[in-house]
């Protein structure tokens, strides 16, 4: 169930590492592939009175799995957007809480 929201890293490169991503994520998590969801937004940066290009920022929604866990997701998603050239990429997470998320109006 975790989300990654990307921006700033197009969708088309972001779909050649999704695959291995995902594999290795979930075998971290203990959960299946299909549990997670990448979401490429596009977006368009402004400085300076200035178009400029965004910068590689993945926010992840999750329920918490701990400082190891988290520590050990963020090296892995920093490993693969590295792979595709891009410098630099940040990364927030955010925990979402049981009595907080609903699926089909039932809160887990």
């Amino acid at each position: 169930m975790p989300h990654l929201i990307v921006r700033g890293i197009k969708a088309e490169q972001m779909a050649t590492i999704s695959e291995p991503l995902a594999v290795e994520l979930a075998g971290l998590c203990n959960c299946g592939t299909d549990n997670f969801t990448i979401e490429c937004l596009q977006t368009t940066g402004v400085f300076a009175g200035k178009i400029v290009e965004s910068f590689p920022f993945i926010e992840v929604a999750w329920f918490e799995r701990g400082q190891e866990v988290r520590d050990q997701f963020a090296k892995i998603v920093t490993k693969y957007v590295l792979s595709l050239d891009i410098p630099e990429v940040e990364m927030a997470f955010i925990a979402y809480q049981k009595e907080s998320y609903y699926a089909n109006g039932e809160h887990f």
